[in-house]
């Protein structure tokens, strides 16, 4: 098992790589696919000696070699922690690989969005269809009995955050429903937990902003992707632990 963590945690990395990649390029309309990586400040290539994961970025000292102009610790930061949560997923999930395969699959995806929605205030259509279509692809051949609940998840998380947002147009966008609806197809019953996380967690910053600007804080924009992302990493690893202790 723990062998098994520790692969999952290398690929994490590598996914978390990945998930950098498509945050910069899918708002940009920039091809996953191709050219190769630039240095974001003047345009040169960047060697693959300097795009390991991690590795690269503490050799270089967060500079770029090409220019020296700094490199983002966001970029190291995400691909630990997509390594983490990739080994937390086969750990939790072990012995069904059909779940750990939806468990990475979700991780890497809300790991782009959480980008996107901090640097841009978006939450790509792309991304999100994506997902869908892997967890489709996964869920259905290997646990069809579980399409009802996924479905019926996904229309309840997204309904409750849809009804928020025309309540709040403000406060709450549609990107934001359309994750909550995403991340109930792959969390099914979990995914109840996970919504109220992110707004516990969200309404918890907004309270702290509040205090320390005052009625000024009222104006701030907040994504609340980030938030969503985190409900759906509680939801993913112990959201139907606490969905039998509250039906207990």
């Amino acid at each position: 098992m723990l062998a098994g963590a520790l692969i999952a945690f290398v690929g994490g990395i590598v996914a978390g790589s990945f998930a950098t990649a498509v945050a910069h390029r899918v708002p940009r309309g920039i091809s996953i696919a191709g050219p190769r990586s630039q240095c974001p400040a003047c345009g040169a290539q960047i060697a693959a000696r300097d795009n390991v994961p991690v590795a690269s970025w503490v050799l270089l000292r967060g500079r770029a070699r090409c220019c020296g102009a700094r490199i983002s610790p966001r970029y190291p930061l995400t691909e630990l922690t997509v390594g983490l949560l990739f080994a937390a997923a086969v750990l939790v999930q072990w012995g069904d690989p059909a779940e750990i395969a939806l468990d990475l699959v979700f991780v890497t995806m809300l790991a782009v969005v959480t980008l996107t929605d901090l640097e841009h205030r978006v939450i790509p259509n792309k991304v999100l269809l994506v997902g869908v279509a892997l967890c489709l692809a996964i869920a259905a051949p290997t646990d069809p009995g579980s399409l009802p609940e996924r479905a019926i998840a996904a229309a309840a998380a997204g309904g409750l955050l849809f009804a928020t947002a025309l309540a709040y147009p403000k406060g709450m966008g549609l990107g934001d429903v359309k994750l909550a609806a995403t991340m109930g197809l792959f969390l099914g019953r979990a995914v109840a937990p996970a919504i109220l996380a992110a707004l516990l967690v969200g309404s918890a910053v907004g309270i702290a902003l509040i205090a320390r600007h005052g009625a000024s804080a009222r104006k701030m924009a907040i994504p609340f992707g980030p938030f969503l992302a985190f409900g759906g990493v509680v939801g993913m690893l112990v959201g139907d632990q606490l969905v039998d202790l509250y039906l207990g």
